[in-house]
């Protein structure tokens, strides 16, 4: 800027100067003959045009310097805001950049985040095949050994325990089914409810707890009840998914009400699991000609009269009707009959 500034001021303001001087030396009038002339008024007219040239070229040299410097001063005032407006602008295009970023990475995360689910599902569908063939095999098995019994015991049974293998149902109580036997059938009554409990938990994997009420007849209801709740908590704690409980109605009455903690629909301390209960009849034979129903009744009224008769030892006074009426709605999902079946061993079951 001094430079193309300056100098063509310079050159702008200095050709007139010459034109005046050349114009005042050509119109200088002459002198006469014989004048000698004043050699110091030339020289103080040169000086005078001489000191008028350097004050011009001052004043336009200081001009220009001054014009460069608020040149400088205006660039200088000029940074800041063009810094700060590349600033604003580079603010605004990281900002955009990041969420062009956001929405581009999202759709990534989620397609393998997505497909989690269904291996999953995957991996819950192939367990649950397994687990239904394992327990549709060894229920055939137990089918073609036990041909003696009614065929609703083979669909209901099979139907009640596979819903509730299948992981996809959601469990809201346990699976509890009670077999019940004239005096002819019990042992068939034993070891058939033994080994639909085995492939119940064998399907899974797992044991069985098995709880005899002979065993307990005689012992005190509360120490009855202790023992049974501590066999079916650390049982169900260890991984074990069924238990049987043989001849429930030799158990002392008030024992049985540890049933609510297990049976419950709505609270039952574990719900994964299935309760098998049986419950051997005084009467020698049931009628194949009884309706599910009937024989429902008819275990109920059993109970009801083995529970609450009056000439029964002391260890059954804790029980109740209405205490009776709660343990039976509980207890009672699915009541079915058990036949006498030949072939048995006379020791253990097959």
């Amino acid at each position: 800027c001094l430079l193309t500034g300056s100098s063509s001021t310079y050159f702008l303001q200095e050709n007139p100067i010459k034109e005046k001087a050349k114009a005042y030396d050509s119109n200088e009038p002459e002198k006469p003959a014989g004048h000698q002339p004043n050699i110091y008024t030339p020289l103080k007219e040169r000086k005078a045009d001489f000191l008028e040239k350097n004050q011009e070229h001052r004043s336009i040299t200081s001009q220009s310097r001054s014009k460069f410097r608020d040149q400088s001063s205006i660039g200088k005032q000029s940074q800041p805001l063009a810094k700060n407006d590349g600033e604003s602008r580079s603010g605004f295009h990281k900002s955009w950049t990041l969420l062009l970023a956001l929405l581009i990475s999202i759709p990534l995360l989620y397609v393998p985040w997505s497909g989690i689910p269904s291996l999953l599902d995957a991996t819950f569908s192939s367990r649950d095949t397994q687990i239904l063939q394992a327990f549709r095999a060894q229920m055939k098995k137990l089918k073609n050994t036990y041909q003696s019994q009614d065929p609703n015991l083979w669909k209901r049974t099979h139907v009640f325990l596979e819903k509730h293998l299948n992981a996809s149902h959601l469990h809201l109580e346990p699976a509890i089914l009670l077999f019940t036997a004239g005096q002819e059938a019990e042992k068939a009554l034993r070891c058939l409810s033994n080994e639909i409990a085995d492939a119940f938990a064998f399907s899974q994997n797992a044991t069985t707890i098995k709880i005899n009420g002979a065993d307990k007849a005689i012992l005190d209801s509360d120490i009855v009840k202790l023992e049974v709740d501590n066999e079916l908590s650390s049982g169900f704690r260890e991984g074990k998914k069924v238990a049987v409980v043989h001849r429930f109605e030799l158990l002392p009455a008030g024992s049985t009400l540890i049933f609510y903690k297990y049976c419950d629909h709505e609270n039952a301390a574990f719900k994964d699991v299935a309760l098998l209960l049986t419950v051997l009849l005084d009467e020698q034979s049931l009628r194949k000609s009884l309706t599910l129903q009937e024989v429902e009744e008819k275990v109920r009224d059993f109970l009801w009269a083995k529970f609450t008769s009056s000439d029964v030892s002391s260890s059954y006074n804790s029980m109740d009707t209405d205490k009776l009426s709660g343990l039976w709605s509980r207890i009672s999902h699915l009541v079915l009959p058990v036949w006498p079946e030949k072939g048995l061993p006379v020791e253990g079951c097959t």
